[in-house]
């Protein structure tokens, strides 16, 4: 593990309580290579074949939810002020903590799930916007046990209750920083560079969801009207598209071609944010490559199309299971060539390994060992 001295966090909390400090890492081989199955290396080959290939660079950033034990468990709560005083100084650590290491909170709110929270930063370019992903997880996690409790990203904490999802904000900037997705006269305001991009990982996400969506209680989320994903389509202000075109706001000041963007529904945070970002990357950059022609927005539910209304757009169900998206993973050209033999057998190993672990737990048990883990 080679740490990135740029990436480095501190915590600084009371006399009394020892201040944390990490770095962020990349994987190499004892001579220094970088290994193949470095996840955070792999984004950023993906990056730099996006740069080389089409002077483009992403600009992203990742919306969390998570649950945190130290707020009070009352329905009816949802995006209530009364939910922020329940919360006690929880974020009135956690926002300082974040922008002292460089992550500039947008918004923080509670959600619709009881002790439910959501916090969002300011979207940031290539690697930098998974590290900041990262490095949000950790600085939460640890600021919640400085106040006693646990902060808690797991996709699921109940059988048919609201999950934490992890919404993936992204745009498209040439070199000299220039926003390129929108064009004020196409169809939606998406220009064809953008169009193409964004075909790229529509037509490969039911396979990016084994990368984006990766643990078994995922599929409890990915469901028909759970503010979720469950196609591959793209739409206009829609929150249970896979792809989600943002609305834009039209208040003085504000900037069409700066704040134009997609937003990538099909995740949460069992996924390590350089695979979920690396996905997008791979997908859209097959889609350049290949100049994939945008498909038509949906402007109802897929759900209520019939099979060839659906097969008309390009739609396809999401999987329904992590072993249905290993599945297709396993299969799929574009992350075939993207991963390599090595770690993409090495993930589809390990995911498989995480099946068989938990085959013999009831769902009750193994939302709970994921509520642990993450």
């Amino acid at each position: 593990m080679l740490p990135d001295p740029a990436t480095e966090v501190r915590i600084d909390f009371t006399d009394a309580y020892p201040p944390e400090r990490f770095l962020l890492a990349n994987l190499t081989t004892l001579d220094g290579i970088p290994w193949a199955c470095c996840p955070r290396g792999w984004l950023a080959r993906g990056l730099d074949a996006l740069a080389q290939e089409f002077g483009l660079i992403v600009k992203a950033a990742f919306e969390h939810e998570f649950h945190y034990s130290g707020a009070e468990a009352r329905l009816g709560d949802s995006y209530l002020l009364d939910a922020m005083r329940q919360q006690g100084g929880f974020a009135q650590t956690l926002l300082p903590a974040l922008r002292a290491n460089g992550i500039i909170p947008d918004t923080f709110l509670p959600e619709f799930g009881p002790r439910q929270f959501e916090v969002t930063c300011q979207p940031a370019l290539g690697l930098a916007a998974a590290d900041d992903a990262v490095k949000l997880r950790e600085i939460t996690r640890a600021v919640a046990r400085f106040h006693g409790h646990k902060a808690t990203f797991s996709p699921i904490m109940a059988q048919g209750a609201v999950g934490n999802g992890v919404h993936v904000h992204f745009s498209l900037q040439d070199a000299d920083g220039a926003p390129v997705c929108y064009d004020e006269t196409a169809a939606h305001g998406i220009g064809e560079v953008a169009g193409q991009f964004v075909e790229g990982i529509l037509a490969e996400m039911p396979a990016l969801v084994a990368l984006t969506a990766p643990s078994l209680v995922s599929y409890e989320r990915l469901k028909p009207h759970r503010w979720s994903a469950t196609y591959n389509n793209l739409a206009d202000k829609d929150r249970e598209a896979g792809i989600r075109i943002c609305p834009l706001t039209r208040l003085p000041g504000s900037d069409a071609a700066t704040d134009f963007n997609f937003e990538y529904r099909a995740a949460d945070a069992a996924a390590n944010p350089y695979l979920v970002l690396g996905a997008l990357v791979w997908a859209g950059l097959e889609g350049l490559r290949n100049q994939r022609c945008l498909r038509q927005p949906t402007t109802r539910d897929p759900d209520e199309m019939t099979e060839a209304e659906r097969r008309a757009l390009g739609l396809v169900h999401l999987p329904g299971s992590l072993s249905d998206a290993l599945s297709l993973l396993a299969q799929n050209e574009t992350m075939g060539k993207a991963m390599g033999p090595e770690f993409r057998a090495a993930y589809l190993m390990h995911k498989q390994c995480e099946i068989d672990f938990l085959e013999d737990y009831s769902p009750e048990a193994q939302i709970t060992r994921y509520a642990d883990a993450y």
